[in-house]
């Protein structure tokens, strides 16, 4: 079959695939990982594909329609995002439109989440997929080809004779090394460049060595939507071919991004990767999604095999929040963490949250004195963002603390993260306010603009990651991010 797999048009450099879809204060963009995975699956299946990521290329609709065209495809694969899907849904119907016989699927963490919800918006939309849909979109594209049954495809849900079916959830991948490189399906179809995360040098490649996270945080989307609570793995020795694979193929990398939810839940498959890397003798700086809990030890050898920094959630100053976000994460080990880190001279992004449920003026406070005293490279602080098909979603409608229902108002619209929701005592105003307010606070201390400017002088590596980021972020630094 002829398949197109597409992240469509929609705002420019609008980051789709990322947890909180959003174009960004810091200028990130992620690759469209998961989409990738599900076309590389397809290709190695026989199949002919496409693969378009129109915000990253600066793609219009079009354009989009006229290369489609040279395809002309059986089969349209669509990525969605929950503040971009009326967009998305809109695009799959122009599309339809313009191949009547081909079918239309939508994949992502909102139709997951909202199967039928979507399917009831436009009747062009043939069906959508249920959580990691890698195989579930092989499955379908064998059945459309022998013209079968649809109700035999596990993982989605259709439309037949008016009505939607919900077929059986399919089973997730065990055996992840089965899965193409992901970075493969890169190298055929996307431009590194376009992509960019202030967490690892520019420019850098992003896959992922895990699914799924045994973690129960109330808030992350794609454990709960997509990849499941479980811990799947990939094995080392297929992980660091990947890694040598990227280091070979693409000449331009500085880095490479590991997104799993979090690398270092198994410290002894930490130590294991990292002496691996060091055997085979690859050089290349990457950075990694961590959890506090990480001992010296295990970051001094994963800083020997090219460890540059982590990606760490530390969410809030205060521990009863912690606890009633399910983070299962302890102050006092912050510190201990963070010490360890420094040692071993990794980088540390931290990542602080505000509007949870509890918060208080006094507990936003804590976070940002937490945060000023645990010190790390750079940091986030954002209103909590709530998704479909999540905990946190769902205790924040029950509450009444949704500010909306329009999921078109979950971005501002020049496309910044919008504040959807608000706490018994603190309005979505105050979030915004104290989030604005404690990125000033941390980025203009005169100590830290010193560190920076060291780090530069000392490190020249970091300039091109750090200006970069600084270009568009220290204008929302300035002036306040509104809402």
């Amino acid at each position: 079959m002829k398949v197109l797999a597409l992240n469509p048009p929609f705002l420019k450099k609008f980051s789709r695939p990322q947890r909180s879809p959003a174009v960004t204060k810091s200028g990130t963009l992620y690759f469209p990982m998961w989409l990738s995975y599900a076309a590389g699956v397809l290709e190695k299946d026989g199949h002919e594909v496409d693969l378009i990521d129109a915000p990253a290329d600066g793609y219009d609709l079009e354009y989009v329609m006229q290369r489609s065209k040279k395809l002309s495809p059986d089969l349209m694969i669509i990525e969605t995002s929950t503040p971009s899907i009326y967009n998305d849904v809109a695009v799959a119907g122009r599309l339809k439109d313009l191949f009547p016989s081909s079918f239309i699927i939508l994949v992502g963490t909102h139709v997951s989440a909202l199967p039928d919800e979507t399917l009831s918006i436009d009747e062009r939309v043939d069906a959508v997929a249920h959580r990691e849909y890698d195989y579930t979109l092989r499955g379908l594209a064998r059945t459309l080809a022998k013209k079968g049954d649809l109700r035999e495809v596990l993982g989605i849900s259709f439309r037949e004779d008016g009505k939607i079916i919900e077929n059986e959830k399919r089973p997730l991948i065990e055996d992840l090394d089965e899965l193409p490189f992901v970075s493969s399906v890169y190298k055929r179809f996307l431009k590194i460049e376009n992509y960019f995360n202030p967490n690892a040098l520019y420019p850098m490649v992003t896959i992922t060595s895990s699914r799924g996270c045994p973690f129960k945080c109330t808030f992350c989307v794609y454990p709960q939507t997509l990849m499941g609570r479980g811990f799947r793995l990939r094995s080392v020795e297929n992980v660091v071919d990947e890694v040598e694979y990227i280091t070979k193929n693409f000449p331009q990398a500085k880095a490479i991004f590991f997104e799993d939810d979090t690398l270092t839940i198994n410290k002894k498959r930490c130590v294991e990767l990292a002496e691996s890397i060091i055997k085979r003798g690859i050089k290349i700086s990457w950075t990694a999604n961590a959890r506090v809990g990480l001992d010296y030890e295990t970051m001094r050898i994963m800083k020997e095999a090219g460890c540059r920094s982590f990606c760490v959630g530390f969410e809030s100053g205060s521990q009863t929040i912690l606890d009633n976000m399910k983070k299962s994460s302890k102050i006092d080990l912050m510190f201990e963490f963070m010490k360890n880190a420094k040692k071993a001279g990794i980088l540390i992004h931290g990542c602080f949250m505000a509007g949870l449920p509890g918060e208080t003026k006094d507990t936003m406070k804590q976070t940002l004195d937490l945060a000023k005293k645990l010190n790390p490279d750079t940091v986030q602080f954002y209103p909590v963002m709530v998704y479909p098909g999540t905990e946190a979603y769902d205790w924040y409608k029950s509450k009444g603390l949704l500010v909306t229902d329009e999921f078109s108002k979950w971005i501002t619209p020049g496309g910044l993260h919008n504040t959807v929701v608000k706490t018994e005592e603190l309005s979505p105003e105050e979030l915004v306010m104290f989030c604005d307010n404690a990125r000033r606070e941390f980025y203009l201390r005169p100590a830290y603009l010193s560190y920076k400017i060291g780090q530069m002088f000392f490190h020249p590596r970091e300039i091109r990651r750090t200006v970069k980021s600084a270009r568009t972020f220290f204008k929302y630094l300035i002036k306040g991010s509104g809402i």
